[in-house]
């Protein structure tokens, strides 16, 4: 039987203004879910920068009602809730200042043993390909759990290669476990559970592949793990945004370079001309910097880009504008002063700092360059 504090802490997290941070903030300040949920509503002068607007849906009868169908539900499909506060998510992820408060997980997942995330393009090409290939059969020897997305293309590769060379791989989904995306990976997924391995999810059982959620499914890859590596993307590409959130926990981020005429070369060589990852110039150099083996030298970054003057949209410049007035403003204070959910601002702050128009902080603080 899963016990109160499971109950009141999915109550909690569905209120409309209580992200991870503020949740955190939550449990740090009243000691539990429990206890947050009775008393943050007549107390949340006691937590500097939550305002009354913030607790406001705290004590709703319809989370509570809501919770214990999400409790019966991971009961039924032997679904574990791991709670933040409770320290019973991976040890690196709760290193993140904005790691989920809940993760919904269907598995095992060996905490001690050393992970590697690997994402990339879904249009995966033969050199993609042959990279992943090429890596396992190099690190049969070496003990670790790789980590990915499930989606098709390089994601799909990571996990079937996982399975083929007898290593756990975590799949990460950017929906509740009512859902599987996508629909061709499911035998995947089943694959993954039967060979000891793992599928990790933020979301409710209710919450569906919505766009906003694959990059916010992003930093759980990148949190996750003490490297991240980016097999093959585009300008742009998902990819681009798990390089994004590895820097900013201070992890390590490898790219494949590639010629600059191949489109699913381009983010990756984007991305080491930028010194947002190094270049991955051999297998041996890349398992020797993972730790595999004795450390190597950093290598050297290839392929220099120029990017070309880009227009921001009317919602780029809306945001830009006023994180420039309000420096070092959070993710949370811009959802309350902005009324826009944080899954709607979060893609274009991302869009913003891969433009090289905003810098983010630990925290989720912004600041315009």
């Amino acid at each position: 039987m899963i016990s109160e504090e499971y109950f009141y802490a999915i109550a909690l997290r569905e209120c409309s203004q209580i992200g991870d941070i503020n949740f955190h903030k939550l449990v740090r300040t009243f000691g539990s879910a429990h206890e947050a949920w009775k008393r943050a509503k007549k107390e949340y002068k006691k937590i500097d920068g939550l305002g009354q607007k913030t607790v406001s849906d705290i004590g709703n009868e319809t989370h509570l009602k809501f919770a214990e169908k999400e409790i019966q539900f991971c009961e039924k499909n032997n679904i574990l809730i791991r709670l933040r506060h409770l320290n019973e998510i991976p040890t690196l992820l709760n290193e993140c200042i904005d790691a989920p408060a809940i993760l919904y997980q269907k598995g095992n997942i060996e905490d001690s043993l050393k992970k590697v995330s690997m994402v990339g393009t879904r249009n995966m090409t033969s050199y993609g390909k042959q990279f992943i290939e090429d890596f396992f059969e190099a690190t049969q020897t070496s003990k670790y759990a790789s980590v990915s997305g499930l989606a098709l293309g390089i994601d799909k590769e990571v996990h079937e290669q996982s399975i083929r060379n007898h290593k756990p791989t975590i799949a990460v989904l950017a929906h509740g476990f009512q859902f599987l995306y996508p629909a061709k990976n499911r035998k995947l997924s089943e694959k993954i559970l039967q060979e000891g391995g793992a599928l990790l999810t933020e979301f409710n059982s209710s919450r569906k592949p919505d766009r906003e959620n694959f990059i916010q499914r992003n930093r759980i890859v990148a949190g996750i793990s003490p490297s991240t590596i980016v097999v093959e993307t585009g300008f742009g590409g998902g990819s681009v945004s798990t390089a994004s959130f590895a820097n900013e926990y201070n992890r390590d981020v490898f790219a494949l370079p590639g010629k600059i005429t191949d489109p699913y070369s381009q983010g990756c060589n984007q991305l080491i001309f930028q010194n947002k990852a190094a270049s991955i110039s051999t297998i041996k150099d890349l398992i020797s910097m993972l730790g595999f083996n004795n450390p190597g030298e950093k290598i050297e970054e290839l392929f220099p880009y120029s990017e070309s003057t880009i227009q921001l949209t009317d919602n780029q410049k809306t945001i830009h504008q006023f994180i420039k007035e309000n420096p070092q403003i959070t993710l949370d204070d811009l959802v309350q002063e902005t009324a826009l959910p944080s899954h709607k601002i979060l893609p274009i702050i991302l869009e913003l700092e891969l433009l090289g128009k905003v810098k983010s902080f630990s925290g989720r603080q912004f600041v315009v360059i």
